[in-house]
C-alpha cells in the first residue's frame, strides 16, 4: 500500500477530530498539507470536499446520536452553503492554479487567526438570530471551496458569536458540511467533465484521498463524543496554531 495513505490517513483523523470536536478545520488542515505537497489549489480543494463527503457522513450520523444537531438552522445553512459551493467551485477552477494559491493561503492564514480569536475571546455579545443562517451558508460555502476549508471556521464561529448554543452550532454546522461537500465535489466535476477545467496529477491523489476519506471516518464517532465531555477551549487554541503556522510556512515559501 502506497506510504501516502497512511500519511494522509493521521491527517484525517486528527483534522476530523478536531473538526467533529470543534465544528471547524477539517478543510482548512487538510489543504494546508496538501498545499505543503506542491498540489494545487484546485486539485486540493477538490480531493478534500470528495473526503468532506464521506467524512461528513460519519460525522453527522454521530452528532445526530447525541442530539447536537438543530434542524431548521440545518435546513438554511445548507441550503445557502450548496449555492456558495458551486459558484465558489466555478471561480476555482477558472483560474490557474499558481496564480490563486497566494490568496488560498492568505485565506487559510485568516482562518488561523479567526480560530485564535475564538479561542481568547470565548464570547456570545447578542441573542441569537434565524434570519442570518442562509447568507451565512452562502459565505461560508464559497470561501470552503475557493480556500478547500473554510465552512466550520466561517459558519461554526459566526453562530457562536451570534449566542447559538456552541454544541447545537457545531454538530449543525457539521452536519450541513456533507450536503455542500457533495454540491462542491458535483461542480468540480462537472467543470472536469465539461472541459471547462484542465487538470493533471487528480489521479495521482487517489492514494492520498482515501487516507483522508478512512482517517476521517474513523475519527468522526470520537469526535461526536468529544464534543459532549471535553472543554473545547484548548482544541481551539491548539488548532489555530497548528492552521495559522502552517499557512506562515507556505506563505514563506512563495516568496
Amino acid at each position: 500500500m502506497d506510504p501516502d495513505f497512511w500519511l494522509f490517513a493521521a491527517v484525517g483523523f486528527a483534522a476530523q477530530l478536531v473538526d467533529g470536536a470543534l465544528g471547524m478545520a477539517y478543510g482548512v488542515i487538510s489543504t494546508t498539507v496538501l498545499l505543503s505537497f506542491g498540489v494545487s489549489p484546485a486539485n486540493a480543494s477538490a480531493s478534500v470536499h470528495a473526503a468532506k463527503v464521506f467524512t461528513g457522513a460519519a460525522s453527522g450520523a454521530s452528532h445526530i446520536v447525541y442530539r447536537n444537531v438543530d434542524w431548521k438552522l440545518l435546513g438554511l445553512l445548507a441550503g445557502g452553503g450548496v449555492l456558495g459551493g458551486v459558484f465558489g467551485a466555478y471561480v476555482l477552477t477558472s483560474v490557474p492554479g499558481e496564480a490563486v494559491k497566494p490568496y488560498v493561503v492568505g485565506w487559510l492564514f485568516l482562518m488561523g487567526l479567526v480560530i485564535l480569536y475564538r479561542a481568547w475571546r470565548q464570547a456570545r455579545p447578542k441573542v441569537f438570530s434565524w434570519r442570518s443562517p442562509f447568507p451565512l451558508g452562502l459565505v461560508g460555502g464559497f470561501f470552503d471551496a475557493i480556500g478547500g476549508g473554510g465552512w466550520g471556521p466561517v459558519v461554526t464561529s459566526s453562530l457562536m458569536g451570534a449566542g447559538a448554543d456552541p454544541r447545537k452550532a457545531i454538530g449543525t454546522t457539521n452536519t450541513a458540511e456533507v450536503f455542500v461537500a457533495a454540491a462542491t465535489s458535483a461542480a468540480f466535476l462537472g467543470s472536469l467533465l465539461s472541459g471547462h477545467w484542465e487538470t493533471e496529477g487528480l489521479r495521482d491523489l487517489l492514494w492520498s484521498l482515501a487516507g483522508l476519506i478512512a482517517g476521517g471516518v474513523v475519527a468522526a464517532p470520537v469526535a461526536g463524543w468529544m464534543t459532549k465531555v471535553l472543554p473545547l477551549r484548548l482544541l481551539t487554541w491548539i488548532v489555530g496554531f497548528v492552521v495559522t503556522a502552517l499557512a506562515v510556512w507556505q506563505g514563506a515559501g512563495l516568496l
